[in-house]
């Protein structure tokens, strides 16, 4: 569903299982780290709410959105992980950057879905201009880094 119809932070609480006794990774990038780092604090508030302790929550910033992915791995093959949330910005300009380096993303995390036996989630903003990124980045549509903070838990009990 599209941000503008569904504000990324609502969500029912009640239909979220709780984290206690788990650990997560968390990967950020530092590109656009004025956003990214927003996403960063949305998910780990997220993840203490539903009983995550502060312990159990592994965190690897990297350079940009396209690192993500292999720290994503590194992280999961260095501690005994639940989930792996990975957080990004990567805004389209002038070129089609944005599109390489979104696909990269997308597709290397789908592979370490199915390589690893953890989910792996795309927590990366795909905005057209930075105003969009800032509005899902606790603007007035949230903040995508909640939503895959939430999205992390309920993977967690599949």
């Amino acid at each position: 569903m599209a941000t503008a119809l569904h504000n990324l932070s609502e969500y029912d609480t009640d239909k979220v299982p709780s984290g206690e006794g788990k650990a997560y990774g968390i990967v950020v990038a530092e590109w656009n780290k004025h956003i990214t780092f927003e996403l960063l604090n949305g998910c780990i508030e997220t993840l203490h709410k539903h009983g995550v302790l502060k312990e159990d929550i592994h965190i690897s910033i990297v350079p940009g959105t396209f690192e993500l992915p292999f720290a994503a791995k590194m992280l999961a093959k260095q501690h005994h992980l639940s989930s792996v949330i990975c957080l990004g910005c990567v805004i389209k300009g002038e070129t089609d950057h944005d599109i390489y380096i979104n696909t990269s993303v997308a597709n290397a995390l789908q592979n370490l879905n199915i390589e690893f036996d953890i989910p792996f989630i795309f927590g990366v903003l795909t905005p057209n201009n930075e105003q969009q990124a800032l509005d899902r980045a606790g603007g007035k549509h949230g903040n995508k880094g909640v939503e895959a903070a939430v999205t992390a838990l309920k993977m967690c009990t599949i």
